[in-house]
């Protein structure tokens, strides 16, 4: 054996593995410091603790163990650390693709090919729109009336005014009058002058002239129906004042404590067309009869409201609608009076407006409308409120109809509907018709009832 030069420097068990070293026979490496170590006997010794074990042969996929040194091991291992860093990745990568979706056990369900549906759908559906126009109205007795006191009459009949002595008190002394809020129905007594009673008559005009025997004509007839009504008979109702008419008359007076005349003048009654309920005194006992006494108003609850022209199709007498109290409880009401288009302007310039101002005329012109309820228990202890009411404009039954939301606009012009089908959507072109309710009446091809549309964000 060659000896070598004991003084040549060797690499230690700390430098780059790729160098070769050269031991003599039997020599080994420190497995703390890397130093070699020699057995006694030159032969290689047992491993210590802290040296690794030689793997046994046919582990790790077969070879010689025993060939296999601790520098060759050391080699391997970033190798296979490398090897199951991939397969980790790899599995990681496929759990997130199976979580994702991205992958699927059939073809046609991948998104390459799935249909695009939109944000939310609706079904077209069968459907009665009603068009209806809500406006404000106001519930109360209606507008006041004043009840003025009568023109002295001549007695002549003619219903001329009679010029009064001086010092007379011919207008007489007002003695009695009803309270606000009370109802004055045919017969009672509107107020009282001198202490004698003045009634309330139902008619559509007031008395003109003295009615006695022999006079003939409209008046007749409506005091004697009048009479009738309050239980008086011995006459014919017909427009000729008769003898028995005269006789009726005085059997009336006398219940009024009246002088029985058997005439009837124009201030011995106020002619109305019906009940009225007493708005407010006007005047007080004591106060000579003239001017105004009180005013009144309708006896029942009306609902008042002034409609723009532009509705004026929509109401009729008799019409129905919808009226929406404060407490959101509803009622239906009925069309009674339909009055004559007026404006704030036109009504200025009655006051005395110049109607010369810039602005004359430019008020929109409004239908004054009075609506009544049938059973006015339904209204509650209203007596006056702020009210809404809904007319009936037009009806359309038995149409297709879609919310408004789901139209599309088209290009150039008109609507469409996005349809769904079984492999995607595609828009198809729709005719509109009536508007109601947040729906929309819809006709064309391809667009039936139950058709799936889409309705965009």
């Amino acid at each position: 054996m060659t000896s070598h030069d004991e003084s040549e420097p060797r690499p230690t068990g700390g430098e780059h593995p790729g160098v070769l070293e050269r031991r003599d026979p039997g020599e080994v490496m420190s497995p703390r410091t890397g130093a070699v170590a020699t057995a006694s006997n030159g032969e290689r010794p047992l491993a210590t603790p802290e040296e690794p074990v030689p793997a046994v042969a046919g582990e790790g996929g077969g070879g010689d163990a025993a060939d296999e040194t601790p520098t060759t091991r050391r080699r391997r291992r970033p190798l296979r650390m490398s090897l199951i860093l991939i397969a980790a990745i790899v599995v990681a990568a496929a759990a997130g693709v199976a979580a994702t979706g991205a992958v699927g056990g059939d073809s046609g369900d991948s998104d390459s090919s799935a249909p695009t549906r939109p944000p939310a759908t609706t079904k077209v559906e069968r459907s009665t729109l009603t068009d209806t126009q809500t406006v404000d109205g106001n519930l109360g007795y209606g507008s006041a009336v004043t009840v003025q006191a009568p023109v002295p009459s001549s007695g002549s009949g003619g219903g001329g005014q009679q010029e009064p002595d001086a010092g007379s008190d011919s207008t007489g002394i007002v003695t009695w009058l009803p309270d606000e809020g009370k109802v004055v129905k045919r017969g009672d007594a509107v107020y009282r002058v001198n202490e004698e009673k003045v009634p309330l008559l139902y008619g559509s005009f007031p008395l003109y002239r003295t009615l006695e025997t022999g006079t003939e004509g409209a008046d007749v007839e409506m005091l004697e129906k009048n009479l009738k009504a309050l239980g008086y008979d011995g006459f014919t109702v017909d427009d000729e004042y008769t003898s028995g008419t005269a006789e009726a008359v005085r059997d009336w007076q006398d219940d009024l404590g009246r002088e029985e005349t058997g005439t009837v003048e124009p201030a011995d009654a106020v002619i109305a067309t019906g009940a009225r309920r007493v708005a407010s005194q006007e005047t007080v006992p004591g106060a000579a009869l003239s001017g105004t006494v009180l005013t009144w108003t309708d006896d029942e609850r009306i609902i008042a409201v002034d409609l723009d022209v532009a509705y004026e199709d929509l109401v009729e007498e008799g019409a129905r609608a919808t009226v929406v109290l404060p407490d959101d409880s509803t009622v239906q009401a009925e069309v009674t009076d339909i009055g004559t288009p007026t404006s704030v302007a036109a009504d200025d310039s009655a006051n005395g407006g110049s109607g010369s101002g810039g602005d004359s005329g430019s008020e929109d012109p409004t239908l004054p409308v009075e609506l009544t309820v049938k059973d006015p228990k339904e209204l509650g202890r209203y007596q006056a409120a702020s009210v809404e009411v809904t007319f009936k404009a037009d009806s359309r039954e038995n149409v297709l109809a879609v919310p408004v939301a789901a139209l599309t606009a088209r290009q150039g012009g008109g609507y469409a509907l996005e349809v769904v089908t079984a492999t995607g959507t595609e828009l198809r072109p729709v005719k509109l018709g009536m508007f109601a309710n947040g729906l929309v009446e819809v006709s064309g091809t391809g667009i039936s009832e139950g058709t799936v549309v889409g309705v965009p964000k």
